[in-house]
């Protein structure tokens, strides 16, 4: 498999079952990186990744938009960090996040171009857009073409 992979979602209960496909592919040292406008569903692709990672539907999952960062110590020993950086200045502010350290675990992070030099090589990229339904969002993955044979179906 070639190039990336888009898929359809159209409504937020299809946007919770491809998380649920992504779950079981992510390592901890992986970083999600979640683009796209205001509102094209990065955040809520993140809560529904991460509750799937829990094996939790109920889990709560505030959005980090003031905190900048929220942690979840999940199953198996993963830990996860929910990073969203629109009022981040650059990346010369996530030393103060603990950005190094969020490193050694899984990473998802919305607005990654406030990364700069930071942001991972290595990353999977989510690239959020709006459908052409109200409710329809197309996902498209770039990166982890080994990985990501089974979401190409």
């Amino acid at each position: 498999m070639e190039g990336p992979i888009s898929v359809t979602l159209s409504d937020l209960a299809a946007t919770g079952r491809l998380a649920a496909r992504l779950a079981p592919l992510l390592r901890p040292g992986d970083a999600l990186l979640l683009e796209g406008p205001l509102g094209a569903g990065k955040s809520a692709f993140a809560r529904a990744l991460l509750r799937a990672l829990a094996g939790d539907p109920g889990l709560e999952v505030p959005s980090p938009s003031f905190t900048l960062v929220q942690s979840y110590e999940l199953p198996g020993g993963l830990e996860a960090h929910h990073f969203d950086l629109y009022r981040l200045s650059g990346p010369a502010d996530l030393a103060e996040l603990g950005w190094e350290e969020a490193r050694q675990g899984l990473v998802i992070v919305e607005w990654p171009e406030r990364l700069g030099d930071q942001r991972p090589a290595e990353a999977l990229v989510v690239r959020m857009a709006y459908g052409a339904a109200e409710e329809e969002r197309i996902a498209t993955f770039s990166g982890w073409p080994d990985r990501l044979k089974e979401l190409d179906s």
